[in-house]
């Protein structure tokens, strides 16, 4: 890409984040909140993972929660446009933002102005990790054995992402950073058109997560290696963690629902106890496993915590190896 575009992309995206963060003073009756349908923003596109995601919950929400969850799908630029939708609009709990793990990486890149403190943590719902996929017929059936492909030719291996300065170009950025191997990282536009490019031979490898490889996999056309998670899947139980082959590394995606940081207490906590209540619903879980999606809930405190943990990672791995988009 040139660096003109560049820039301009930069402009753009810096351009999305800033409003986000004028301050708001709203005169709002939260006793009588909410009267009005509740918009559910999803910064990705129609038909992806956090587009069924939020669909899945939004239906399972419905007995939990006087008014319907709207799904309004706004993707772009890895999830600001969306993200700054809901920050730029009154905070007064009538746009929820599903907020993914880009809202924690964008930042250290000069993608976004805002970070995850100019939200307010509602719930988590969801977390994937990475996991390192090949084709079924390829020279590699470990991941140990790929690796030591990767380090006899330094820089000339492969590795398909969803995109510069996404969550799957970190995960292989990070296996790079604690096994010392050097990949060709190609992006793509999401995770589907890698998987797509993988299948036709075009790439070595994609780090995305495993529900985005399964229906191949199951198929018999890839292989998956290894799973960046501190445990083994249900789905994919004979894939191994990279933990147990001594790489200390666990790292993945997660989705969850947030507000505009201003947004007042007693409606925070009206969506709080919506937002556990349906995660509780069976049917939540069922469409997750359909999806291939694994489920993760976390209250609106360790939530929190668990995005300020993984802002400190993301900061020190992109400044380590000087991840530049």
């Amino acid at each position: 890409m040139a660096h003109s575009s560049n820039a301009g992309r930069r402009q753009l995206l810096q351009g999305l984040g800033a409003a986000a963060l004028l301050p708001w003073v709203l005169p709002v009756h939260a006793e009588d909140y909410p009267t009005k349908p509740v918009e559910l923003v999803v910064p990705a596109s129609a038909g992806g993972g956090t587009d069924a995601l939020a669909r899945a919950f939004a239906e399972a929400a419905k007995k939990h929660f006087p008014q319907p969850l709207v799904v309004n799908d706004r993707p772009g630029a890895s999830g600001v446009v969306g993200m700054s939708d809901v920050l730029n609009g009154k905070p007064d709990g009538y746009k929820v933002s599903v907020v993914i793990a880009e809202l924690v990486i964008l930042p250290h890149l000069g993608l976004s102005k805002f970070t995850y403190a100019d939200f307010q943590p509602i719930a988590r719902l969801n977390a994937d990790p990475a996991a390192i996929t090949v084709k079924s017929d390829a020279p590699w059936n470990t991941i140990e054995e790929f690796l030591a492909a990767a380090k006899a030719k330094p820089g000339e291996m492969k590795v398909g992402n969803s995109g510069n300065g996404s969550i799957w170009h970190l995960a292989a950025a990070g296996l790079e950073d604690k096994t010392g191997v050097k990949f060709n990282h190609v992006p793509y536009q999401g995770a589907a058109p890698g998987v797509v490019a993988l299948l036709g031979g075009h790439i070595d490898a994609v780090a995305v997560s495993p529900g985005e490889v399964a229906v191949h996999v199951q198929a018999g056309k890839l292989k998956m290696l290894t799973v960046m998670a501190d445990q083994r899947l249900k789905a994919f139980d004979k894939v191994p963690t990279l933990k147990e082959r001594k790489i200390d590394l666990s790292i993945g995606t997660w989705r969850g629902l947030a507000v505009h940081k201003a947004t007042p207490a007693e409606i925070s906590t009206v969506l709080r106890t919506m937002a556990r209540k349906g995660a509780d619903e069976p049917l939540l879980r069922e469409q997750l496993d359909k999806l291939n999606l694994g489920f993760a809930y976390l209250d609106a405190d360790a939530f929190g915590q668990a995005m300020q943990r993984d802002h400190d990672y993301f900061k020190q791995l992109v400044q380590k190896l000087g991840i530049k988009v």
